[in-house]
């Protein structure tokens, strides 16, 4: 069967995708001096989820980032991440809903691939404990396995699953009850790019960096339109437009297509 256009990402953007990550981490490293210019925010409660596969271990970097912005962050605390088993779901509800009472205000969701399907699914579960959502390189708008290099390893863990749900997902056929802003690269190794896009509304945007997949959460350019979306006073919300010296870092953000009609079991 001939490899459509819009299947996953193509054979060297995924071998490469490991090298590219070191780079990226090395871009990072070449920018921390400039960390303290970061956009500064309110210090409210950020939650980090990692991708299929990763830990907290994966989000290290970001998270300390933010810390020294003065946001209270955490990790997820729950392992490895190999899906939506029962623990994982329960326990991300647990927390985001602990936070929110121990801070008395919502809390942003910030989600790496997988993590970010789960961030935008608590968003609908319990929007008044989620302040905004935040994704990286997250295919929430898969339309077949075929788009992501990363099913066979998601199929591996369904057994363990307590959520399967069917593709395209249903839930995204409607906005997210909360500001939301998708971080996605084209030279995305993982997943199809354009998954990642959500369809543009008046709280609902789409931020494209040059990044790899599994470089998106220490990428200096992904940081800086995060710590701006969170810099954001509570309560209001405008579209990322990045500082004058920095718009070579974000190309112009692609127009979402409509997800094909195809229906199969749920990946990530």
């Amino acid at each position: 069967m001939a490899r459509r256009q819009d299947d996953g990402p193509a054979l060297p953007l995924y071998l490469s995708e490991p090298g590219r990550a070191v780079a990226d981490y090395g871009l990072y490293l070449a920018a921390r001096p400039l960390m303290p210019s970061l956009p500064r925010g309110d210090g409210h409660p950020v939650l980090v989820l990692p991708g299929l596969l990763a830990d907290d271990v994966s989000t290290r970097a970001l998270r300390a980032v933010l810390r020294r912005l003065g946001y209270d962050v955490h990790g997820w605390g729950l392992g490895r991440n190999i899906g939506p088993t029962a623990a994982c779901v329960t326990g991300m509800r647990d927390l985001v809903s602990h936070l929110s009472d121990k801070h008395g205000k919502p809390v942003t969701l910030i989600g790496w691939s997988l993590g970010g399907i789960f961030a935008r699914d608590l968003a609908r579960r319990t929007p008044e404990s989620v302040r905004q959502v935040v994704t990286l390189g997250s295919p929430f708008r898969l339309a077949r396995h075929s788009q992501s290099r990363a099913t066979k390893v998601f199929d591996r863990y369904s057994h363990l699953h307590v959520e399967h749900r069917t593709l395209p997902l249903e839930s995204e056929t409607t906005p997210l009850p909360v500001p939301a802003s998708s971080i996605y690269s084209h030279y995305d190794g993982i997943v199809h790019w354009q998954t990642c896009l959500d369809t543009p509304g008046e709280r609902c945007e789409n931020i494209a960096v040059m990044a790899s997949h599994l470089g998106l959460g220490h990428h200096p350019a992904a940081i800086w339109a995060i710590a701006d979306r969170l810099a954001q006073p509570e309560g209001t919300w405008k579209p990322f437009k990045a500082p004058r010296f920095l718009r070579p870092a974000f190309p112009k953000p692609a127009v979402p297509t409509p997800c094909d009609p195809v229906a199969t079991t749920s990946a990530a």
